[in-house]
């Protein structure tokens, strides 16, 4: 999943912003069935690990909202972990400009401690474009990544493109298929095998507006994702507040 989101917040991004006042609470939960078992460059194994994020999210204008990232570790012989903090300032394009499609652009900052993570400190620029056609819905984040502190720190951006098609089968059913990946440094990208492509089969309920709920179900889809990230289950439930 690349340097921000590591398996703490998996999620493909509509280009829609939280409303003005309105401030958006979510909890999401990622469970790694089958990870890694040992350390690998100083990085705790995954298997077993129950990955928690509270993301918090404020709309300060109609356009623009911020959101601020706690990640959590949870394993039987480590316990309870603070992994790390993020923020993320994202501003969308008016619906006045009259685009054919919805567009906004996401920058993420943060850090998280160096046994969770080869990277402690990394920047992400995530421009997102969607589009509703009928009962479909498409979103792609062609995200770049950027190390400033680790392993990859000397490598540049990295390329993490995430795209979800969805299908609305009632009003409130969603399925969906999520693709994750990470090729390496746009300059230079990696060979096959040291890539990673994770597809998630997941289902979304419309619970109402003030509602999120997504959960899936991912693996990877060549040998290099199956190793690095295993099976990974994942769910999102949110809350919006307007004050």
């Amino acid at each position: 999943m690349g340097f921000a989101q590591d398996n703490y917040e998996i999620q493909v991004y509509g280009s829609e912003t939280v409303k003005k006042g309105t401030t958006m609470v979510e909890l999401h939960s990622n469970f790694n069935l089958n990870g890694p078992k040992t350390s690998s460059n100083g990085v705790l194994p995954t298997y077993h690990a129950l990955h928690e994020t509270l993301e918090i999210t404020h709309g300060f204008t109609d356009t623009f909202e911020t959101g601020f990232y706690v990640f959590t570790s949870y394993q039987n012989d480590q316990g309870y972990n603070y992994v790390g903090s993020h923020i993320r300032p994202r501003w969308r394009v008016p619906e006045s400009w009259k685009w054919p499609f919805g567009a906004s652009m996401s920058v993420e900052f943060g850090f998280q401690k160096r046994q969770f993570a080869e990277d402690t400190s990394n920047l992400e620029l995530r421009p997102i474009i969607d589009k509703q056609l009928g009962r479909w819905y498409l979103a792609i984040n062609p995200a770049l990544e950027r190390s400033f502190n680790g392993a990859n720190s000397g490598s540049g951006f990295v390329f993490s493109p995430n795209v979800t098609v969805g299908y609305d089968v009632t009003k409130v059913v969603n399925l969906a298929l999520e693709y994750y990946g990470s090729v390496g440094p746009i300059s230079d990208w990696d060979t096959a095998p040291n890539q990673t492509h994770q597809i998630f089969p997941a289902v979304n309920l419309n619970l109402g507006e003030d509602w999120e709920f997504n959960f899936g179900v991912g693996f990877g889809l060549n040998r290099g994702s199956q190793d690095s990230q295993g099976t990974i289950i994942k769910m999102i439930i949110g809350r919006r507040f307007s004050f």
